[in-house]
Formats: structure tokens, sequence, C-alpha cells
């Protein structure tokens, strides 16, 4: 029997599709906390409008942090919070040499969103808890689709999503004006692409993500596997990304 109940908020960043002018990584990020800790949640968002200059009940997004200083001090906010951890998948675009072949828009966002849900479901069994989770909403994608999605990743070899842990009634889909925690996810994701996609003068800022790493998944201290799957993950990227290394 659940010892208890997990809710974890999703958002992306970048573009999903694979094109020469689409940003060159996708990522997927995840915030999770108890139940019970949602009024933590809320209060961490409200102190982070009143910080940074807002007024209550705005939406705080990522892209209307104007400075360096405000994007700095939403990462270390999130990191300063043990009830919260994040799990994020990266996908590396400009490295994937396979299996892209008819991987539209939906296709790519749905691929990304197997590795975040297996890692959602490892996370709410190894702490015998049930999650339930929402993702942020994002044009011309319908619940069906998601509901079609889940009921087919049931059937496809090689999905580790342990089942049993996650909420029976699938995910829902929400809009973050109107679930204000997705916002968090959005700052997660938004602070871990910030940290592997170049600006307009081929400059990333990886203090972003320096600052999550304290609140990353980790399993048996593995983080790669768990808080931050990077997709492909061999010996390119590898080199391509020698930091991830030291977090």
């Amino acid at each position: 029997m659940s010892q208890g109940r997990l809710i974890a908020y999703i958002d992306e960043a970048g573009q999903r599709s694979r094109t020469p002018l689409s940003s060159d990584h996708f990522v997927m990020s995840a915030v999770i906390f108890r139940e019970e800790n949602r009024l933590d949640a809320e209060e961490l968002l409200a102190k982070l409008r009143a910080d940074l200059g807002r007024r209550p009940g705005d939406h705080l997004t990522w892209k209307n942090l104007k400075q360096h200083s405000q994007r700095l001090h939403a990462a270390c906010s999130l990191a300063t919070r043990d009830w919260l951890t994040i799990s994020s998948v990266v996908v590396c675009k400009r490295h994937i040499t396979q299996g892209t072949e008819g991987m539209n828009d939906d296709r790519a966002y749905l691929f990304t969103f197997r590795f975040l849900l297996e890692r959602l479901s490892w996370f709410a069994r190894d702490h015998d808890c049930e999650l339930s989770y929402t993702l942020a909403h994002i044009v011309r994608f319908k619940k069906e689709k998601l509901r079609e999605y889940e009921e087919s990743l049931r059937s496809t070899p090689g999905c580790e999503v342990a089942w049993e842990a996650l909420d029976s009634r699938g995910g829902r889909l929400d809009q973050p004006q109107r679930l204000e925690l997705l916002q968090l996810a959005d700052l997660s994701a938004s602070a871990t692409f910030a940290a592997f996609e170049p600006d307009r003068y081929g400059n990333t800022e990886t203090r972003y993500l320096t600052e999550l790493a304290p609140r990353l998944y980790r399993r048996k201290h593995n983080l790669t596997s768990y808080g931050l799957k990077m997709h492909p993950w061999g010996e390119l990227t590898k080199a391509a990304y020698p930091w991830v290394a030291t977090l």
C-alpha cells in the first residue's frame, strides 16, 4: 500500500522540432514534492514573486526574468528547498544520428516524456508513494494524445515505467497561468536549458544548473541516469558536455 502521495509538475524549454533553425536542445523537467509540501511550494512561488518585484498572482516565467541576477536567484531559491526534487531530460538534437524518421513535433515531445515518466515512476516506487503528474499545456496537443500514448507505452517493449507507482488516471494538462505551481517547472526546465543552449553570442550559463544540482534526483549517487537524463549519452556527448560529470 502506498505510504503517501507525490505530485509532479512538468514543463519544457526549447523547441520540439528538429530542423536546422530550431534550438539545439529540448529539455523537459519535473519538480516533485509530497502532497503535504504543497503549501511550501505555494509559499516559495509567492516569495519569488516578492523578491523579483512581481505582484501577488503574477505569472512568473523565466523568459520574463531579463537579468542574470534574477535568474540566478530563482535557481538558488529552488536549490535551497530540501522538500523539492527535480528530474530533467535533455535531448541533444544535433547528436542524434538514428531513429529520427517520422519524428514530428508530437512524437519528439512524447519520446522525451517517456524518459521523464520512467524516472518519475522510479522515484515514486523507491519512496513507496503514488505519484500524480501534470504537464504544462503545449500548442496543438490534446489530452487524448496523452492518453493514447500512455496506453501505448504499457505495451511498448523496453518501456521501464513502473505503472504501479503512478496515478492510474494518467496525467493532466493545464496552463501555468491557471495552475501556478507549473511555474516552478518552467523555472527548472528553463534554467537547465540555459546551461546547454548557446545564446546569440555562443555562450551558455552552466551556473544555473550547478546551483540546482543539490535538488536533482540521484539514485545510488547516479545523476545522469535519473536527475539529468541526457539523450543520446555516448562518447561524443560526454566529450561535448564534460562539465556534466562535475555536478
